[in-house]
């Protein structure tokens, strides 16, 4: 195996190859730390880079395979940690200028679990400013670009953990999801975005415990890996007051079903929400008869999105409160105009309009509970486009249609964000400009397994990890 086969091996095989001492935790880091400096000028993808703190880690990960001591289930396997996470002792700045020398005294919850489970970190992925966008750019770092077309974005806001992903700069990445940061870029770059329950992974620290917008979430280039990496990332935790009970030590192992007989919904747009690039549809259709070659019963359908807008619009304003308070009345130093615009409205939103939100959004909830009692899945395409032009906030056209409010160009994640049901974006196939679409996977609350175990049955009969970026 070369160097750049090894940069592109699956985490579960590098795992067996440590633990069979086939490869060495500082030898495989090292091959990662190598390519990354041969590839991420070109992408941008990694914004703080730790040679020094993951070549130390793994030397330490190296002498307890030698002295056959207990693994865990990411010994030696080297990953990224997104730039909105804590990590101690690991610049972290939220992508602003306001951040820019901030350095954590410990570890998000995540990140304490990642590295109690032997992963090496490599250094934080870019994102853009708090997170805020479908672009990953900010004027600290600059742009992240898109490993199949460097003049198209790698979406957002985890692009650069999924550029990082599609060009073999480790094969594992955590990331986080509000509207669709987590699959938005995994569609744009042709890999795995799970948003998983909120409360499946807790998380700490945080200013808005009972949170359930933001969600943290694994992504990797197979379905096996990112079982396995929400395998440690997830479980309940006293800290983080909406935190669920479960177990996942079972996965990856745990992701084979029989899919005959299941009952799966798909809608090319959700009833007419958004517009959706016609080439979009196509492909997704095409991954959608994968199902019933697996057996399954597939309907046109969809649950009732009406209101979404006026949901999203009343509770982000709260989101982006409760989260950046702190930061109300300060210009100078912040540069997202879009995150300024939600931090002043809400100095002006009266509480009878979020309160409306919150009804709407219930009444939400029962649809899509009612929904999920007649299909077990919902299929939809994750994004309304191939990743558009690095130079743009947002599409401007989708399907010949002008968009003007930004959030229109990714409601099809959004919806679900506001839902609260577990969703995974994986590769549905390439347009004839050979750019990734992603389809969406969607489940019940608490659905998870089932959601992962859908797409392990599509990655089964309809493989795509061996597909490289020309990088």
């Amino acid at each position: 195996m070369n160097k750049t086969e090894l940069c592109f091996t699956p985490a579960l095989k590098l795992a067996r190859m440590i633990r069979e001492r086939e490869i060495s935790p500082r030898e495989l880091t090292q091959t990662v730390l190598e390519r990354i400096e041969a590839v991420n000028p070109q992408i941008n993808a990694y914004c703080t880079l730790v040679p020094e703190f993951a070549l130390r880690a793994a030397q330490e990960a190296e002498g307890k395979v030698m002295k056959k001591e207990e693994l865990g289930p990411l010994h030696g396997i080297p990953l990224s940690i997104k730039d909105l996470t804590p990590t101690k002792g690991i610049r972290t700045t939220w992508g602003s200028r306001y951040y820019k020398d901030f350095v954590p005294r410990e570890d998000a919850l995540a990140v304490q679990r990642l590295k109690a489970a032997g992963a090496i970190i490599l250094g934080k992925t870019n994102t853009p400013e708090f997170g805020i966008g479908i672009n990953t750019t900010n004027p600290l770092f600059g742009t992240t670009l898109n490993p199949w077309n460097r003049s198209r974005t790698a979406g957002g806001s985890s692009g650069g953990a999924a550029a990082a992903l599609a060009a073999g700069l480790g094969p594992l990445a955590q990331g986080s999801d509000l509207g669709g940061s987590l699959r938005i870029p995994a569609a744009f770059c042709g890999v795995v975005g799970f948003r998983p329950t909120p409360g499946i992974i807790p998380k700490y620290p945080n200013y808005w415990g009972w949170d359930s917008f933001s969600v943290l979430g694994p992504m990797a280039r197979t379905l096996p890996d990112t079982a396995l990496m929400l395998s440690v990332m997830a479980g309940f935790h006293d800290r983080d007051p909406i935190s669920l009970p479960g177990n996942f030590s079972s996965l990856p192992e745990d992701i084979q079903r029989d899919y005959r007989g299941k009952r799966v919904a798909w809608s090319p747009d959700l009833g007419g929400l958004c517009p959706v690039e016609p080439e979009v549809v196509r492909i997704c259709l095409a991954a959608v008869k994968k199902f019933e070659e697996l057996g399954c019963v597939v309907e046109e359908a969809s649950p009732d999105f009406q209101d979404i807008m006026e949901i999203i619009e009343g509770l982000r304003i709260v989101s982006s409160v409760t989260n950046y308070a702190h930061l109300l009345g300060i210009e100078e130093g912040i540069d997202n105009q879009f995150f300024k615009q939600f931090l002043n409205l809400s100095a002006k939103t009266p509480v009878t309009e979020v309160a409306a939100a919150e009804r709407k959004r219930t009444a939400l909830w029962l649809r899509m509970q009612a929904f999920f009692e007649k299909y077990d899945l919902l299929l939809c395409p994750t994004t309304s486009v191939p990743a558009f032009q690095a130079d743009q906030l947002f599409p401007p056209v989708v399907a010949r249609k002008n968009i003007e409010n930004r959030i229109e160009s990714y409601l099809l994640t959004y919806a679900f964000s506001m839902a609260a049901v577990p969703a995974i974006s994986i590769p549905a196939g390439w347009t004839e400009n050979k750019l990734p679409v992603g389809l969406q996977i969607i489940g019940k609350r608490l659905s998870d397994k089932a959601v992962l175990q859908a797409a392990a049955s599509i990655e089964r009969i309809a493989p795509w990890a061996d597909r490289r970026p020309p990088i």
